[in-house]
């Protein structure tokens, strides 16, 4: 597709019915995201989603989807535990889902682990840039600003036998020198509109109760009001014995 000059969509998706309509609707990837820890169970940062959650849920999404690559996030710490076993932990990922990928946070650092895993048969994509596993070292979501960082570990990701690479909160000019420098696609979140393709947390481009947007997030439908109208006037429905009414009961 970037060498067609076709633009790439990806999404994130944490279960079955949601992956389901994103593949139907032609999203071309899929990302098993460790964000589920922030969107789906309340937590502050990526850093508490587990292994096995992370398998479970991808799981329902690998059964869901017939056409999108689908891409499985590698939680923290797993890429840091030496190549032997973040290859074991990325094989399970394979084995246990109907996923086709993993995607680990790091360049020129985790280059050893990023070639081990594509010498194993499992494919890599890297994510450069703000990587919000490593939040507490990078003092907060603050868009990266050193070019010449970001080029070095996009250089070592590609060179590893990364198939792609994520772009997160660097500034625009950046990722279009990044981009036209790789023969690899990038794939961007707040990174400007020269990367080869978007990646969107599902839940915020729904518009689904969420504490922050953050301002690169376009929000394409309002969800969170349409499902809480719904809840209400269900709960007003049943106080006032509106429902079930005679059509809801059987005879």
């Amino acid at each position: 597709m970037k060498a067609e000059g076709h633009k790439i969509s990806m999404l994130t998706a944490y279960d079955y019915t949601m992956a389901s309509m994103l593949d139907d609707a032609g999203v071309d990837t899929i990302l098993v995201g460790d964000s589920m820890a922030m969107v789906v169970q309340g937590h502050d940062t990526t850093l508490p989603v587990t292994l096995d959650e992370m398998i479970y849920h991808a799981e329902m999404v690998g059964r869901a989807v017939s056409r999108a690559l689908t891409i499985v996030d590698l939680p923290f710490p797993t890429n840091h535990l030496g190549v032997h076993k973040t290859i074991e932990m990325a094989g399970r990922v394979l084995k246990e889902t109907r996923c086709q990928a993993v995607k680990l946070e790091g360049g020129a650092d985790q280059a050893e682990v990023i070639q081990a895993l594509v010498s194993a048969g499992i494919p890599v994509m890297a994510h450069v840039g703000l990587r919000p596993q490593s939040i507490h070292t990078m003092g907060g979501y603050k868009v990266q600003r050193d070019e010449d960082l970001l080029l070095e570990d996009a250089k070592a990701a590609e060179s590893a036998g990364a198939f792609g690479l994520l772009l997160e909160c660097i500034p625009a000019d950046f990722a279009q020198k990044v981009t036209n420098h790789l023969k690899i696609p990038t794939i961007g979140i707040g990174a400007g509109p020269h990367c080869d393709g978007q990646v969107l947390v599902v839940n915020d481009l729904l518009g689904l109760p969420c504490d922050y947007v953050p301002r690169f997030v376009k929000q394409y439908a309002d969800l969170s009001t349409v499902i809480r109208n719904a809840a209400s006037e269900y709960c007003s429905d049943v106080k006032n014995g509106t429902f079930p009414g005679d059509e809801h009961s059987f005879k």
